[in-house]
C-alpha cells in the first residue's frame, strides 16, 4: 500500500524521500524527545505541487504534517507514522518589497532575519526577532505567532502581518487579511496565526516593515538578587517606559552565555536585564535619565549603556546564545514556555527553584520579562531514563504552576505534543469543543497536524482521572473564551 501511495504520490510532487534512513532527519523537531519517523517527506517547488499533494492527501483522508525550518520546541511539526510530511523549505524568496508602504511579500521559507538583511539598505526592518531568527522561517513563526525580544514594544508576528495565502486541506488557494491594517469579516488572519498548521498550509505571508529608530541604547544591569530584578522589571513598565525589549537572565544563565559569548555580563550577578530604549535622541535621553533613576533606587550593582551599534549587538547576542550556550553545559536540556502576570515574576522564580530542589535537576532562566514569558531551561542527560522522566514531570509542573498564578502554558513556542496535557487544565471541556468545533470548520475530516495541540475530550478525562487534583480544574459553570 505504502509504495503504490508514494508512487502516486510522485506523480504530483516529483521530490519525494522515503527510504528508511534519510526519512530519520525528519522525525523531530527542536523538541528531539518526541520523535517519529513519517512514510514520506515531501518537498514542492511550486504552489501547484502543493495543491495537487493536498488534494491527492484529502481524497485519500492520509495526514499531512506541515514542516519549515524545524525549529519548533513543542513538537508541533513531529510526523505523524502514517502520514506525508510537508516541507517547504524550498518556498524561500522574497517576492515584493513595497518600501513606499512598507511592506514585503515572502514565501514561508524565508527565514526570519533574512526579510530585515533584505530590506536593510531601505533603512527598514522586520520587528520580530525570535532566539533562532537566523534560521527559524516566517512560515513557522506565523504557525506558532513567535515574539522575540522585542515583542514588548512591537508585539507578536500576528502584530507585524497583513495578509496570508493558505491551501486548504482540499487543495484550494484563498487569502485572508489585505494590504490594510483591516479587513472586513471576520478576524480570520489572527485566527491562522497561532494555529500550528491545524487549519491550513501557509504558502505567502505579507509583512509590514519598520523604519530604523533614529537612537537606540542597550542598558544591561546586573542585580544581587532575582526577587529584586523581578520586582524591578515591574517598577520599570509601571512608571509609564515601554522599552523596545525587556530581558532577564539568571546566574547560571549568565555563566553561559559568557562562557560561549564574552559579552562581558557581570558573572558576579545573580540576575541581569537588557533593556533596550529607542526613539529619537531626546526621546532616548529622557527614557535613560529615568531608567537610571529607577536602576539606582532598586540597588542595582552593575550599569552598563550601549549606544554603539557592535556594542549593542555583542550585548544581545550574548541573550540570543542562551540556548547553546546552555547547551555546552549539559547532555540535553527542555526549553520551557509560559506566560504569566508580571506581578508574579518574583514569586513564580522562587518557586520554580524551590522545585529544581524537589526534583533534583537544574534550571537556567531565559526569559522575556517585559511580557512575562518564561523560557525555563531544565537540563538533564537523556541517557539516564529517570531524568528524562524527572525533567519531563518538572516541565509539567512549570506550566501548571503558570496557570495557577493566572498566565497561560505557551507564549509563542506553541502547544504542539508537549503541552497537550496541561491544555486539560487551563481549559475546561465547553472551551475545548469550541476549539474543535473551529478545526472543524476550516479541515472537517481532520487531516491537518491531527494529534496535536488541542486534546479530545476523552484524553482529558483520562489525564484528570491520573492528575489533576478537582480543585485545579476550570469551574463547570464558567464560559471563557
Amino acid at each position: 500500500m505504502l509504495l503504490d501511495f508514494i508512487k502516486q504520490l510522485e506523480g504530483f510532487c516529483p521530490h519525494l524521500i522515503y527510504d528508511e534512513h534519510s526519512l530519520k532527519v525528519y522525525e523531530s523537531d527542536g523538541l528531539m524527545a518526541k520523535k517519529q519517523v513519517p512514510w514520506c517527506v515531501a518537498l514542492p517547488e511550486t504552489l501547484q505541487e502543493i495543491q495537487d499533494v493536498m488534494a491527492f492527501c484529502y481524497e485519500r483522508q492520509i495526514p499531512v504534517v506541515a514542516r519549515g525550518a524545524g525549529t519548533g520546541l513543542s513538537g508541533g511539526a513531529m510526523p505523524h507514522s502514517e502520514g506525508v510530511l510537508l516541507s517547504l523549505a524550498k518556498f524561500n524568496r522574497i517576492l515584493d518589497i513595497d518600501s513606499e508602504n512598507r511592506l514585503a511579500v515572502v514565501e514561508p521559507g524565508v527565514t526570519n532575519l533574512g526579510i530585515s538583511q533584505a530590506v536593510k539598505h531601505l533603512d527598514l526592518y522586520y520587528a520580530p526577532d525570535p532566539s533562532s531568527q537566523i534560521a527559524c522561517s516566517i512560515g513557522g513563526n506565523v504557525a506558532e505567532n513567535s515574539g522575540g525580544v522585542h515583542c514588548l514594544k512591537y508585539g507578536l508576528t500576528v502584530n507585524n502581518v497583513r495578509a496570508l495565502k493558505v491551501v486548504s486541506p482540499e487543495g484550494r488557494l484563498y487569502e485572508v487579511g489585505n494590504r490594510g491594517f483591516d479587513a472586513p469579516g471576520f478576524d480570520l488572519l489572527a485566527l491562522l496565526h497561532g494555529s500550528e498548521g491545524m487549519l491550513g498550509i501557509v504558502v505567502e505571508v505579507t509583512v509590514q516593515l519598520l523604519p530604523k529608530p533614529l537612537s537606540t541604547a542597550v542598558v544591561l544591569v546586573g542585580f544581587n538578587s532575582v526577587r529584586v530584578a523581578g520586582e524591578t522589571v515591574a517598577t520599570i513598565l509601571s512608571s509609564g517606559l515601554l522599552p523596545a525589549g525587556l530581558e532577564m537572565m539568571d546566574k547560571l544563565a549568565i555563566e553561559a552565555a559568557e562562557d560561549f559569548v564574552h559579552a562581558g555580563y557581570p558573572r558576579e550577578a545573580e540576575a541581569l536585564l537588557l533593556c533596550e530604549l529607542d526613539g529619537s535622541e531626546a526621546d532616548v535621553a529622557a527614557q535613560l535619565s529615568k531608567l537610571q533613576d529607577i536602576l539606582e533606587q532598586a540597588g542595582a550593582m552593575d550599569i552598563q549603556v550601549a549606544t554603539e551599534e557592535a556594542r549593542r549587538a555583542v550585548l544581545w547576542q550574548g541573550r540570543k546564545s542562551a540556548f547553546p550556550a546552555v547547551g555546552r553545559i549539559a547532555p540535553d536540556y527542555f526549553c520551557m514556555d509560559g506566560t504569566i502576570p508580571k506581578r508574579e515574576l518574583p514569586r513564580v522564580l522562587s518557586d520554580m527553584s524551590r522545585m529544581s530542589n524537589e526534583f533534583g535537576l537544574a534550571v537556567a532562566n531565559v526569559f522575556h520579562a517585559g511580557d512575562g514569558n518564561l523560557h525555563p531551561l531544565i537540563l538533564f542527560d537523556a541517557n539516564q531514563p529517570e531524568q528524562l522522566e524527572a525533567a519531563e514531570k518538572f516541565g509539567a509542573a512549570i506550566l501548571e504552576l503558570c496557570i495557577e498564578r493566572g498566565g497561560t502554558i505557551t507564549g509563542e513556542h506553541g502547544v504542539g505534543v508537549e503541552k497537550i496535557d496541561q491544555m486539560c487544565i487551563q481549559f475546561g471541556n465547553l472551551e475545548l469543543q469550541r476549539f474543535h468545533d473551529v478545526k472543524g470548520c476550516f479541515d472537517e475530516t481532520g487531516i491537518l497536524n491531527p494529534g496535536k495541540a488541542v486534546p479530545t475530550l476523552n484524553r482529558c478525562a483520562e489525564f484528570g482521572a491520573m492528575h489533576v487534583h478537582a480543585n485545579q480544574l476550570p469551574h463547570p459553570d464558567i464560559e471563557r473564551f
